[in-house]
């Protein structure tokens, strides 16, 4: 348990606006107070960890409560007065995913649960139990008939597919009956059941379908039973979870409308029980996806109640800052990004911040908490002491898999999230800090202020809010170390600012390559299907490639024509482990279009030094290629060189294994490339293709070559 910690409803505001920060602590008090973060690179020969105090009105002391974070997704129905009758029965369709050996509640209400586990089905009510052996296997549907009677309940188990996929009908696995009355839902929960209290628990790890509730006992009546094909005066509620894809409703097609509601975002347009296969875009074939897939892992929503919120004057500069909470030792700082007055530019340059991908990696575990990770985190003051491998309530990233082996598909910020904190340490990395994401994209935010070049605040979220008119504000927009995910608003913001005339200097590595989708109706929530290759972390099902919320096809951009080339001249190309090497000038460097970026910059070799892995060119490698979309006029400046072994192609780019060869050449697209290229409207753009380039701008106390080609391009892109 963390003795302190908040986050903020959202990741940005304009001055003038508001934000409300949560805070959950099991102290009595704490404090809270405003700061500027300058930077945050724990590494005592970094730039360091810098914090400015800053006046706020919400500064003070505040009663300390705990709020805990509740996981497990369900669906919850109000269905008191429901005009049920003497007899009713309640149907639906389940396919378990994790069949551990602990009974999961497939659903329940008042004093009533059915649990299933590997070995069998217990169904509870008032205070009897019916406990039953049945045979149930993983990733198999089955069909659930609870029939309820004055004096007696039934239940039926059948499988769905003969042989587990040939043929139809296999027949009742189960059918039994008990004695004893079972009261009427008053409060509805499915994939869950409710604690004495009410609290949902024993959640559900799989997919459920077409929950419904007909009149009379149909337990033991054979078939199956198809909603749609019902008579209507025979439905008393029918949930198709066909409708809403996009949304946390679950509707009601039953004569009483009774719709219910989502809690902790499970999984839409999941294959149902009768899936063909002859559609793989669940829009074109909705019946064939009415599954919701519940976890018990799943957090949307933390829920918690505001403790108070900073009305942000019309004043603030905008920047980078952290609502500060201290209690004794305890401390956190929860950032967020302050943008100018609406309307508004205060400076020439943008510093476009990658809350996308912050919010993708949230809180991502990469199984690294071993003792050296835990040894470096010591021996640096300031480092942020918290991980998710030891905090897993906060809930997961869609870097991780969910307990029953399927793949996170959705990541909110409304709850805390540890990897977005000042001095959050990705790596024990030798050569450098071991940043990543925020911490290491204040590494140019430091930069600019030590170059004295005034900056706005921006982020992703807000680009999507505003578009293209935001960007158009800025003479120049820069983007930080890894700009990976994109939705379809933001990607065509980007593209529609550079080609009307905007400058882009994209100093990351691996950006714009995945798409992600978001929804007006689910607020603070990213979707993201791996599909078709890409360095994935897992794989989409065949047939679950199109994103519940908009309905696009997930996936990599490059599969859908818009490769990264294409608006940043370079594209991802080769990845390793979290070490730098360095770039070599190439002959067109020389050239006099394109020889002012070098003015200042002495000899051939750049980069070879760095608080990232120790090289401006490393990890994850961009490389310009005109088939992909590179601009015929891009100049490639600069090409990287000395690579570990340890570096490979993406998958993307290889179509069969690489025979083993004796030659010990290394593969030429493990390269990274610094390109730039103008547009037909007076813009450009400036691409260096590296994750670890940032972590170079503060060497030597940013006196280095890195730095000054940056600062040539960026206050030439700014006249």
């Amino acid at each position: 348990m963390i003795p302190l910690i908040g986050y903020a409803d959202r990741f940005s505001v304009r001055a003038g606006g508001s934000i409300a920060l949560k805070a959950s602590t099991t102290h009595p008090d704490y404090r809270a107070d405003l700061v500027r973060i300058r930077s945050a690179d724990p590494n005592p020969a970094g730039p360091g960890m810098r914090f400015e105090d800053v006046p706020a009105a919400f500064a003070g002391t505040y009663t300390g409560r705990f709020q805990p974070a509740l996981r497990g997704s369900h669906a919850e129905i109000d269905l008191a007065g429901l005009p049920l009758g003497r007899h009713w029965t309640l149907c639906l369709r389940v396919q378990p995913w994790l069949l551990d050996g602990r009974p999961q509640a497939v659903l329940g209400w008042e004093g009533v649960s059915l649990h299933i586990a590997r070995d069998g089905i217990v169904l509870r009510f008032g205070d009897r139990e019916l406990r039953q052996e049945c045979p149930f296997l993983e990733r198999r549907w089955y069909q659930l008939r609870l029939s309820v009677g004055p004096a007696a309940v039934g239940l039926t188990v059948d499988k769905l597919h003969e042989d587990w996929g040939h043929g139809g009908m296999a027949g009742p696995l189960l059918y039994v009956t008990a004695d004893g009355s079972v009261s009427a839902p008053g409060r509805l929960l499915l994939a869950a059941a409710p604690d004495a209290d009410g609290t949902p628990k024993d959640h559900f790890n799989g997919r459920l379908e077409h929950p419904l509730i007909l009149d009379g006992d149909r337990a033991g009546a054979p078939g199956i039973v198809e909603p749609g094909q019902m008579p209507r005066t025979h439905l008393h509620a029918w949930w198709n979870f066909a409708l809403g894809q996009d949304t946390a409703e679950i509707l009601d097609q039953g004569p009483h409308r009774r719709h219910g509601r989502l809690v902790n975002m499970p999984t839409r347009a999941s294959r149902g029980a009768f899936w063909s296969g002859r559609e793989l875009n669940w829009r074109h074939a909705p019946d064939e996806y009415a599954a919701i897939h519940f976890h018990e892992d799943d957090l949307y929503d933390c829920g918690w109640e505001t403790d108070f919120s900073f009305d942000v004057p019309a004043d603030l500069p905008s920047g980078v800052y952290g609502i500060r909470l201290l209690s004794g030792t305890d401390e956190d700082i929860v950032p967020f990004f302050v943008l100018p007055p609406a309307g508004m530019a205060t400076a020439k340059v943008a510093l476009l911040f990658s809350t996308y991908t912050y919010q993708v990696y949230a809180n991502y575990d990469r199984g690294n908490f071993d003792e050296a990770y835990r040894e470096r985190r010591a021996a640096w003051a300031g480092s942020y002491p918290h991980h998710p491998g030891d905090n897993p309530q906060f809930g997961l990233s869609t870097y991780n898999w969910h307990a029953d082996g399927s793949g996170v598909a959705h990541s909110s910020h409304l709850r805390p999230i540890l990897t977005f904190r000042p001095g959050y340490l990705a790596y024990p990395d030798q050569r450098g800090s071991g940043l990543r994401h925020f911490p290491a994209d204040m590494h140019l935010a430091a930069w600019l202020d030590a170059m004295g070049i005034a900056w706005d605040a921006i982020t992703d979220h807000d680009v999507e809010a505003e578009g293209a008119d935001l960007l158009a504000r800025y003479k120049v927009v820069l983007t930080p170390s890894h700009p990976e995910y994109q939705s379809l608003g933001t990607l065509d913001a980007l593209r529609d600012y550079t080609a009307d005339g905007g400058r882009l200097v994209y100093l990351g590595g691996n950006g714009f390559y995945w798409r992600v989708a978001v929804s007006a109706a689910v607020p603070g929530t990213l979707e993201l299907r791996r599909t078709e290759s890409g360095t994935r972390a897992w794989a989409a099902d065949p047939g679950e490639y199109y994103h519940q919320f908009d309905g696009g096809y997930g996936g990599l951009w490059r599969r859908q024509d818009r490769a990264p080339q294409k608006l940043a001249g370079v594209g991802f190309s080769a990845q390793g482990r979290f070490e730098g090497s360095y770039y070599r000038r190439l002959p067109e460097s020389f050239a006099p279009e394109v020889a002012w970026i070098f003015d200042g910059v002495d000899g051939e070799v750049i980069g070879d030094f760095g608080f990232s892995g120790g090289g401006a060119a490393g990890f994850e490698l961009d490389r310009a290629d005109p088939l992909l979309g590179s601009p015929p006029n891009t100049v490639v400046l600069c090409r990287s060189e000395g690579h570990q072994a340890h570096f490979g192609v993406t998958p993307e780019d290889v179509l069969q294994p690489r025979e083993n060869k004796m030659s010990n050449a290394p593969d030429p697209l493990i390269r990274s490339d610094m390109v730039y290229f103008e547009t037909v409207r007076g813009g450009a753009v400036f691409s260096v293709g590296s994750i670890t380039f940032c972590g170079s701008l503060p060497w030597n106390n940013f006196d280095n070559q890195v730095s000054r080609m940056v600062r040539n391009v960026v206050l030439r892109f700014s006249e």
